[in-house]
């Protein structure tokens, strides 16, 4: 039997709640497919922040080392600067890891209905690898003159050859395993050296696929296009911020972030990868039970498929697609009256 070691942060907020129900939803499958995940909780958060003022310990970084995965919930609370929770927990988890890949897929499903007017499931199938590790969250800058009436602030964007090109030919490689088509979204009209860069690494690696159609958009023109005609994408290939941009849209026209899983992939395999759903930790719900738990289950099948447990991957994926068809006890987001713990556990009710 094959055994992981699964370090799960739940965070803040609904976080709690929806990590203990997709845990359920994990230990279900892995009893049906004969493995087992061993986890280990830790209390890193902002409750840890308001006790210590630091999001983690001082060796967090070292004691995730020993991990196979992450499994996150949802980090933030409104008494503590976003600024904070960022660079206190996430980014030195990505960046320690070599996390370069953030992949967040957005499909519609059956029974889920888009805002977008004629949209049927299926229509939109789509996954934006958003580069993970540098861009437009290096958080190189500073201020000079702070809190004078001449205060200045300077923020600078990292791009690097070798951080723009693995993350580009990550999504090349997606691409050839899919429909063979990649957009680049980028904005070098106005970024004159971080976007051009980013331009021209991706005409060279695409000479390596010539397989693959290759389209390259700016960022305003591929938001709009998102809503217009989504179902002109299927690989998407953009910056840390254009990604994290892109995949808010792209959830909200699928249904929501209650059903945005997430991945935070190193392709190194001695580092430990980690998964979370996009949404927030939600403050204003957390504990009425209420919080829809499917992006976090839907990121836990992520998480096994990056294990290597395909099949009970898939099977979470099918149960999901199940409860969302069937529309049997959905959380209100979706149009429901369920609870989370009745949503997660109609999940495992339709595990095959």
């Amino acid at each position: 039997m094959s055994e992981y070691k699964i370090a799960v942060i739940p965070g803040d907020g609904i976080g709690k709640e929806v990590v203990r129900e997709a845990c359920k939803v994990l230990d279900s499958s892995a009893r049906k497919n004969n493995f087992k995940l061993n986890y280990e909780s830790f209390n890193w958060g902002s409750d840890f922040y308001f006790k210590n003022n630091k999001m983690m310990p001082e060796n967090g970084l070292q004691i995730l080392s020993d991990f196979d995965a992450i499994f996150l919930g949802a980090v933030g609370h409104p008494k503590i600067q976003d600024h904070i929770t960022l660079n206190g927990l996430l980014l030195p988890i990505r960046r320690k890891f070599d996390q370069f890949v953030c992949l967040r897929p957005s499909v519609l499903f059956e029974g889920v209905e888009s805002p977008l007017t004629g949209m049927n499931p299926g229509e939109i199938d789509l996954v934006v690898v958003r580069e993970n590790t540098e861009g437009e969250y290096a958080n190189v800058g500073g201020f000079q003159y702070e809190n004078f009436d001449d205060e200045i602030a300077i923020q600078s964007s990292v791009f690097t050859r070798k951080g723009t090109e693995r993350v580009i030919r990550y999504s090349f490689d997606l691409a050839m395993d899919r429909s063979k088509k990649l957009t680049s979204i980028t904005k070098s009209n106005a970024q004159g050296y971080s976007m051009v860069l980013w331009d021209k690494v991706f005409s060279e690696v695409s000479k390596d696929y010539p397989e693959v159609s290759t389209n390259s958009l700016l960022i305003d023109a591929a938001c709009m296009d998102f809503i217009r005609k989504p179902s002109d994408f299927d690989v998407v290939v953009a910056s840390n911020l254009f990604g994290d941009i892109l995949t808010d849209i792209a959830a909200m026209i699928t249904g929501g972030l209650g059903l945005a899983s997430s991945g935070n992939i190193s392709e190194d395999r001695s580092n430990p990868s980690m998964f979370e759903p996009t949404h927030g930790s939600a403050p204003d719900i957390e504990g009425k039970n209420i919080a829809n738990p499917l992006a976090q289950i839907l990121t836990a099948a992520m998480m096994l498929s990056h294990l290597g447990e395909n099949i009970a991957a898939d099977s979470i994926r099918e149960a999901v697609k199940i409860v969302l068809k069937t529309r049997n006890k959905l959380t209100t987001d979706l149009g429901g009256n369920a609870s989370t713990t009745e949503c997660a556990e109609e999940v495992i009710s339709n595990l095959q």
